[in-house]
């Protein structure tokens, strides 16, 4: 157990500081990102230490339950892919022009035009697809425009971070947790509508009252580079098989379909279509929608997975366990524990692997709280990468941009919003859904 609970949270460490000082590393001319290379030699010590073998990676792996890891990977890289290729057809792009076009000089409709984009895509895409995509026009407009970027970038991040909680396929972590305890399409979004809802409104204001002095500034005459979509034909039925994939998901308990066979069948169709177009027009977006894709999510949640579980099975994660259910004694304890610690694991452990964890530690809580314990697990898991750009994936990610973009906004600056914003939405979050069960 001591050898286990060591190389665990030594990787733990050394991930959080090469996620803070040494994010990515060069080889050559190959660049990689070290947030999942650092698990993997996490799981090669735990082998080499015996602390586990092949055969129980191979169950913990590949077991036929709803929380088989492989499952969620290919549910969630599946819907990432279709996005993809709506970013890569310049849809995104097109909704983003049409939100700057309606501002005529007025940073708060242009901060408001933002979030409304920026929202209703993440409701129905993902966050880290559409911090990604923004990420970067966000700063070229803000440049030419001759504006500050900041409050457009933290709006984005924040509303991207909140709004992903209203469906499953909003975050990975909320298709993990979900899956894990059987909650289908429409019981999720039956519970984290009005939190989302409740929580993206307080966001909004309360960014609106932080940045006011910026957006009082009226915003320079910039004539905004025209954008089309490269493929009509191609976007429209991109936007289709998001549309009807996400409809199937909806439905996915009354067909008896799991989510990642539907997802998997409409990421292979969009695969096929986009193919049958380079084969005939030599038509790249699949090629370049491929390469975008979040692979590297492949190892690193794998290996987080394997350390978690080898954690599970030398009882640590049992004990913390009990330690939490002796204070959850009650629905709102019960929401006021877990929405509290699983938020401080987040930008400790970063959200998947708190997810992970946190589906043993919630399968061990008093089962007339689950609901409870669940969902304010799904509600910091999202709202944690407020924080800390440890907390989520997003959050590395988006900082990574920021530097190739040139904008100087580092770990101490995300902090300082972090720190006014993240208690605050996190409180109205946990009161909403306490009010709702």
């Amino acid at each position: 157990m001591t050898t286990t609970l060591i190389i665990s949270i030594s990787t733990i460490i050394t991930l959080i500081l090469m996620i803070v000082f040494k994010p990515t590393i060069k080889i050559k001319k190959l660049e990689f990102q070290t947030f999942w290379i650092v698990p993997i030699f996490g799981v090669i010590l735990l082998l080499v230490t015996k602390q586990t073998n092949i055969a129980m990676i191979k169950e913990m792996l590949f077991s036929d339950s709803s929380i088989n890891p492989i499952k969620i990977l290919i549910l969630f890289l599946s819907i990432s892919f279709l996005s993809i290729v709506l970013d890569e057809l310049g849809f995104f792009r097109k909704c983003a022009e049409l939100a700057t076009k309606i501002t005529k000089g007025s940073q708060y409709k242009l901060f408001l035009s933002i979030a409304l984009i920026v929202s209703i895509l993440t409701i129905f895409t993902s966050n880290d697809i559409v911090i990604l995509t923004f990420t970067p026009f966000i700063c070229y407009f803000s440049k030419h425009a001759k504006i500050n970027p900041i409050p457009y970038l933290i709006g984005e991040f924040v509303f991207a971070n909140t709004w992903s909680m209203m469906l499953i396929i909003g975050n990975p972590t909320n298709i993990y947790l979900a899956e894990s305890f059987d909650i289908n399409f429409f019981e999720y979004f039956k519970v984290m509508a009005l939190p989302t809802i409740i929580t993206g409104l307080f966001a909004y204001l309360i960014l609106i009252l932080m940045f006011r002095k910026e957006l009082n500034k009226q915003i320079n005459e910039y004539e905004i580079e025209h954008s089309v979509l490269k493929n009509k034909t191609l976007s429209i039925i991109g936007l289709e098989h998001l549309a009807f994939c996400t409809i199937l998901l909806a439905i996915s308990s009354y067909i008896g379909l799991e989510m990642w066979i539907i997802t998997a069948i409409f990421a292979i169709s969009m695969v096929m279509v986009l193919l049958i177009y380079y084969i005939i027009r030599k038509e790249k977006t699949l090629k370049t929608s491929l390469k975008r894709v979040p692979w590297n999510l492949i190892p690193f949640i794998l290996s987080m997975f394997i350390i978690v579980g080898t954690l599970t099975n030398v009882g640590i994660i049992n004990n913390i366990g009990k330690v939490l259910n002796h204070f959850a004694i009650d629905s709102n304890s019960t929401i006021v524990i877990y929405g509290t610690v699983s938020f401080v694991s987040c930008n400790i452990l970063n959200n998947i692997p708190m997810s992970v964890m946190f589906e043993k530690i919630i399968s061990l809580s008093n089962p007339l709280y689950i609901k409870e314990s669940i969902y304010s697990t799904i509600i910091a898991s999202n709202l944690g990468a407020y924080l800390t750009p440890v907390g989520a994936l997003a959050g590395i990610m988006w900082m990574g941009i920021l530097k190739k973009m040139g904008l100087k906004f580092g770990f101490k600056e995300f902090i300082k919003k972090g720190i006014i914003l993240a208690p605050i939405m996190l409180m109205i979050a946990l009161i909403t859904l306490a009010f709702i069960l």
